[in-house]
């Protein structure tokens, strides 16, 4: 029986972690006190256990310097980065002053207000990073409008939630950064590969909701025109793209001739392009030119700012100038400067921001430091072979293997939220992954959008629970029309979520079916037939690439052999 039991280790301390985790004990503990358990029962039986288990009292000394290098992970330094970013965002009024804007925008079309949260919340989610700070500030600011315009409440909290877990998958994602750190690749290559998905799943939700617009018109109907506050002015917001387009090819043009290479030009270009329209747009408001119609000049001047937060963010990126952690760091001065120029930063605001990033910062870490108990002992019961061998043995090869893991991952985040699924479930995929040859970026995105499902399927989905805390659970009276308003039932957020369920699932089919989607992050291929190595030449001077011989053993010069040596000697010869 015990050598049973010995021998068989590693699945039994891997069930017995899924008991405690289901029993309700916190991961972080869960995962310490499974691993030192395991590890006080593998010592004593390491003996039964035919060389399975490598546990011996000594090799907790390792846990000291295990501990140091969590605490010492520069990359894991984005994380209350991009956290304290999006929390100051959410209290400086952008999510609002998009909302506003971009629903303005879509007004006069059917289902205009939830393509402005779909947009919204994509923005958000490249700004802030941060799901909880997304679906909050839209449900708190959306909701009524889209319930006062005769939204169906399904449909209306369906869009809410979804577009709120956008940031699960759009880069700066906080799961993106612990998906590349857990996996040992480049937070950078991360980002790059999970841009497309996240762009293509935006595109998806959106198309979803113009098919429902059509199917079902009544389910989202369109502003009507006493609420369309900015007027109209649609082809005043044309014009300006078109003359923004054609500043930014003189520009492009000029910096080509400047001698800039043709991606910087393209950035410079582009710099230069917004940065005039912006200031158009903002002395036409405030010396009251009027050139511009009122909406446009209001989408140029609240688009812009969050925009350019992107880019000082992800741009620094992925051109190589900041690391994650130095971007991170920079879009939360960046925060504190727009937060500044709202006029919405205070103390209560930062006081705020710095005690939710410091929970979560101390939240992720407990658990990194639970994983590494648990993995300590998992690996001394050779855990990770056990694993690897029972995922790469899975029929369909890498196919199968990915559609298996997604089935598992799936099958979890009901349990687990996306942090203990990336601390706990990460690290034993990783190697089988690798072993099949694929690619761990690729991997990784697909394990991102899996997880973003763990937010929205009922009844355990993070974002449902965040939306139920700010939907109205009583009869309340509409602040613009003084009606009675019917409050939000459980059950219709959870079946406005059902929908987006299906297209997050059916998003991890098309990662899995057109890796190209992800792989760009590597750049393009380099064709070897092209590759062509030329040695430099000297006019006059002869032997190997323009070398003077060396001189022979009789004092000339031996050309005979390369770069000017003497030949060597043939074996058998005098």
């Amino acid at each position: 029986m015990l050598e049973l039991i010995a021998q068989n280790m590693a699945p039994i301390m891997f069930l017995s972690l899924i008991i405690f985790l289901l029993l309700g004990y916190p991961a972080a503990f869960a995962l310490a006190a499974n691993g030192l358990l395991f590890f006080v029962i593998g010592v004593e039986l390491s003996g039964y256990s035919g060389g399975s288990i490598n546990l011996d009292w000594p090799l907790l000394n390792a846990l000291p310097q295990r501990f140091w290098g969590v605490l010492s992970n520069e990359t894991l330094l984005a994380i209350p980065f991009f956290t304290f970013m999006g929390i100051v965002l959410e209290k400086s009024g952008m999510a609002e002053d998009l909302l506003d804007t971009i629903g303005q925008l879509f007004g006069p079309v059917r289902g205009g207000l939830a393509y402005a949260v779909i947009i919204v919340g994509a923005l958000l989610a490249a700004t802030t990073g941060v799901v909880a700070a997304s679906v909050i500030a839209m449900g708190l600011i959306s909701l009524p409008i889209m319930l006062r315009y005769g939204y169906d409440r399904k449909v209306a909290t369906g869009v809410i939630a979804a577009s709120g877990t956008l940031a699960q998958i759009i880069p700066p994602s906080l799961v993106l950064i612990v998906l590349a750190d857990q996996l040992g690749r480049s937070v950078g290559d991360m980002y790059k590969g999970a841009l497309i998905p996240g762009m293509v799943l935006t595109g998806i939700y959106l198309g979803y909701v113009m098919v429902m617009s059509i199917i079902k018109p009544g389910s989202m109907p369109a502003l009507p025109k006493e609420a369309r506050t900015l007027g109209s002015g649609v082809m005043s917001l044309i014009v300006a793209l078109v003359f923004t387009g054609v500043i930014f090819y003189f520009a492009m043009g000029y910096f080509e001739k400047s001698g800039s290479s043709v991606n910087n030009s393209e950035i410079l270009a582009a710099g230069v392009a917004v940065i005039v329209i912006y200031a158009v747009a903002v002395l036409d408001k405030f010396l009251k030119i009027n050139v511009m119609s009122r909406l446009a000049q209001q989408v140029i001047m609240v688009l812009i700012p969050p925009l350019a937060l992107i880019f000082l963010v992800l741009g620094t990126i992925f051109l190589g100038v900041a690391t994650p952690t130095e971007g991170g760091a920079m879009g939360a001065v960046g925060a504190l400067v727009l937060s500044a120029i709202k006029g919405r930063l205070s103390f209560p605001v930062v006081r705020d921001a710095l005690a939710a990033t410091t929970r979560l910062s101390a939240f992720v870490l407990f658990i990194l430091l639970g994983a590494r108990v648990f993995s300590l002992t998992f690996y001394g019961v050779n855990g990770q072979i056990w694993v690897e061998h029972l995922l790469t043995s899975l029929p369909g090869g890498q196919l199968g293997f990915l559609i298996v893991v997604s089935f598992l991952v799936f099958f979890l985040a009901f349990f687990l939220d996306f942090f203990e699924l990336a601390f706990i479930i990460v690290p034993l995929l990783a190697p089988a992954a690798e072993k099949l040859g694929i690619d761990l970026i690729w991997f990784g995105v697909i394990l991102g959008v899996n997880m973003q499902t763990s937010f929205m399927h009922p009844p355990f989905g993070f974002a449902l629970f965040y939306l139920r805390s700010v939907a109205a659970k009583v009869p309340y009276i509409d602040k613009v029309t003084g009606i009675k308003m019917e409050p939000v039932k459980t059950s219709q957020i959870y079946w406005g979520a059902i929908p987006f369920v299906f297209i997050q699932i059916a998003m991890i089919a098309i990662v899995i079916a057109f890796p190209g989607m992800v792989m760009h992050y590597k750049g393009k291929p380099i064709d070897p037939s092209k590759v062509e190595m030329k040695l430099p030449t000297m006019p006059g001077l002869g032997g190997l690439g323009g070398l003077p011989g060396l001189p022979g053993p009789s004092g000339s010069s031996g050309g005979s052999g390369a770069g000017g040596l003497p030949p060597l000697p043939v074996p058998g010869s005098n």
